[in-house]
């Protein structure tokens, strides 16, 4: 071929490769829309919940391109099925785009710990739900403290924090109830006023409710006249038993702006009525 050429011509030469290089460059653009696909559009079938392998299998099929673009963990999602897909299903995309698939972990992903004592239950369950932990069964012991968790457990047993477990686990709680375990004598609050009685429950860890009388504008200032549980019950024999109340509890408290007048028997006399 080359000794063909030389023995031509310069000009037929030039006019050959000028006619070769118009040939090579018409056959690859017409063939340039078969190689691309130009002009052929397939619906994108709609993946979500199908298990990966399935979805790889239906886009090649489809002369798709397939990429897992993301992985994540839900719970209530099989393990390995499609979650997000882009572009979505039923869209018309041209043949050969690549789909990228958002799939779910066939093993969910260790988060740690936290130490959750002290919290109060409602933020405690907000925290392991920002962490993706389920709360599970809650018990209660004696303690003022109520609501606020106590203990934190795994499986039945306390767990620390800093300990690794996979998200989704179930975290179970001892909660405070709200009364202290040890019994104290209930106090004679009987003719102090209520601001004094207030600072007196209040260093018992007791509760109280004050029932002001009418005609009462200053509560602070206002006298207990009656209190429910008293400080004793009579007895059968006409002995007195002092009543005991434990931390947490509640005492009520009536109010009057009159202070109560008391006997020697230390029964209390109501102030007169209005």
């Amino acid at each position: 071929m080359f000794k063909f050429l030389t023995h031509k011509p310069l000009w037929v030469n030039i006019v050959a490769v000028i006619l070769l290089t118009s040939i090579l460059i018409l056959v690859f653009f017409g063939s340039l829309d078969y190689i691309t696909k130009h002009g052929k559009y397939e619906k994108v079938p709609s993946l979500v919940g199908k298990n990966v392998d399935e979805a790889r299998r239906l886009l090649e099929s489809k002369g798709f391109e397939v990429e897992i673009q993301d992985s994540v963990y839900l719970d209530d999602a099989p393990k390995l099925s499609v979650i997000k897909q882009s572009p979505e299903g039923e869209s018309m995309v041209k043949v050969s785009r690549t789909i990228y698939l958002t799939i779910n972990r066939s093993q969910p992903p260790l988060v740690e710990m936290p130490n959750l004592v002290g919290f109060s239950i409602r933020n405690a369950e907000m925290y392991l739900e920002n962490l993706g932990l389920k709360i599970g069964d809650t018990t209660f012991r004696p303690d003022i403290a109520k609501n606020a968790v106590l203990e934190q457990l795994y499986d039945g047993k306390p767990i620390e924090a800093g300990t690794k477990i996979f998200m989704g686990s179930k975290i179970s709680f001892v909660l405070g109830d709200g009364i202290g375990d040890e019994e104290m004598k209930v106090p004679d609050l009987i003719g102090l006023t209520f601001v004094e009685a207030k600072i007196l429950l209040k260093t018992m860890n007791v509760n109280f409710t004050p029932v002001a009388d009418a005609g009462v504008a200053n509560m602070d200032a206002a006298f207990v006249y009656r209190q429910n549980p008293e400080q004793f019950t009579m007895l059968s024999d006409g002995q007195k038993q002092n009543n005991r109340i434990k931390a947490g509890q509640n005492i009520d408290l009536w109010l009057s702006t009159e202070k109560p007048v008391i006997d020697s028997a230390a029964v209390v006399q109501p102030p007169p009525s209005l």
